[in-house]
């Protein structure tokens, strides 16, 4: 009976990390697939690997956070109950996919676990606390350091990194030799080059970054129980997100792709780098972080930063007045376009605070973000409480 339950566990181990690698691989490769830099499956290989890469070197910290820190006595992680976190992890996310927001994998994982260490009195309060603090203020600190960028460094970084997209492919395959190598055709200039490049480097980061924190989400609980081994949990982990990343992620590869290029090449890799650069740093010291949330208040902060950009030290010394702005989107200025000066924007050029987000679909999705872990937690606990087979 422990063996048939043990593979059940498994399986639907192996669903979360399907749906994980499903969702994960469009944000990573999205911009890199609408490029036409690489196919859908280049871009599900690449993000396996580098997954693996984050997930075996940093993500075990987060196993250990999630499977053996966050409640106190491990002994709670049943086979029985390691299936039901997974099952409310999976359930939550489902609800999230339904309402067409991207909900967080991690706090939906530790809002399942909480449910459970509550329902059995070993929640690990101090660890929780630490975790609800960096939830708390990484966002905060993409948020600023994205504002920085966009008040004081944009303009500059934009002005090398922005690119045209030539018509026609940007490569072909030379097979006269004896290993077939991608060669620049004749309309792809070198620029262009260095800028597919970077974004195919940010997404491998971002890959990097996602396995550092999402693989505890798919095998925690069943490292927690005991019946799976660390090593063997993160290959069978890792193994379910490549599934995912090279079939359901096709479709999301589309979405986002579109999506995505619409957005100047500057802002992605801005935003795309803040964000993974927190979360590496996060599972660096064992904190399940959201990708999903601190992105979003990156690209907030990045666009308000843009748009509320002051006049220059040397202009504020003569007492000279900025030009008064408003708040502008990230897609305001077309690829490859040079921002003015600090302090010399042209007021008829400037949209209104509407083109930053839409408040309504904003708070639909903070709103879902929020929820959704909760309803994990809710139910987890509510189960692991009242219902007898679980024996808590």
């Amino acid at each position: 009976m422990v063996s048939v339950l043990l593979l059940v566990g498994i399986l639907v181990a192996v669903f979360v990390g399907y749906n994980v690698g499903g969702a994960t691989t469009g944000p990573a490769f999205g911009p890199a697939v609408g490029a036409d830099a690489i196919s859908k499956t280049a871009a599900g290989v690449l993000m396996t690997v580098f997954f693996f890469v984050g997930a075996w070197t940093i993500g075990r910290r987060v196993v250990d956070t999630l499977g053996r820190e966050l409640v106190r006595d491990p002994g709670v992680f049943t086979l029985e109950a390691s299936i039901g976190v997974l099952f409310f992890i999976g359930a939550a996310l489902f609800v999230g996919n339904f309402f067409g927001v991207p909900a967080s994998t991690s706090m939906t994982a530790v809002g399942s676990i909480a449910g459970l260490g509550l329902a059995a009195g070993e929640l690990n309060v101090a660890v929780m606390g630490e975790i609800a603090i960096w939830w708390l203020v990484s966002p905060f600190i993409g948020f600023w350091v994205s504002l920085i960028i966009g008040r004081y460094f944009y303009s500059s970084l934009n002005r090398r990194l922005a690119m045209t997209r030539s018509e026609g492919p940007l490569y072909r395959i030379d097979r006269s030799r004896w290993v077939p190598v991608p060669v620049p055709t004749d309309t792809t200039n070198r620029r262009e080059l260095g800028g597919v490049a970077m974004v195919i480097v940010i997404g491998c980061l971002m890959a990097f970054s996602s396995g550092t924190s999402n693989i505890a989400n798919a095998v925690a609980p069943l490292v927690g129980s005991g019946e799976l081994a660390m090593n063997p949990a993160i290959i069978i982990g890792c193994a379910a997100v490549g599934i995912g990343t090279v079939t359901i992620a096709r479709r999301t590869l589309e979405t986002m792709g579109n999506d995505l290029t619409e957005l100047p090449l500057t802002a992605a890799i801005v935003t795309a780098t803040v964000s993974a650069s927190l979360v590496i740093f996060l599972s660096a010291i064992g904190i399940p972080a959201s990708f999903v949330i601190i992105a979003t208040m990156c690209i907030i902060g990045l666009g308000w930063g843009r748009a509320t950009r002051p006049i220059t030290v040397a202009d504020a010394v003569r007492g000279e007045e900025s030009v008064p702005i408003s708040v502008d989107a990230l897609t305001a200025d077309a690829e490859g376009e040079t921002l003015p000066p600090i302090g010399d924007e042209d007021p008829e050029r400037i949209p209104s605070a509407s083109d930053l987000f839409n408040p309504a679909t904003t708070a639909r999705v903070v709103l879902m973000q929020n929820i959704v872990p909760v309803i994990a937690t809710g139910g987890a606990y509510v189960t692991f409480r009242f219902v007898p087979i679980f024996g808590l």
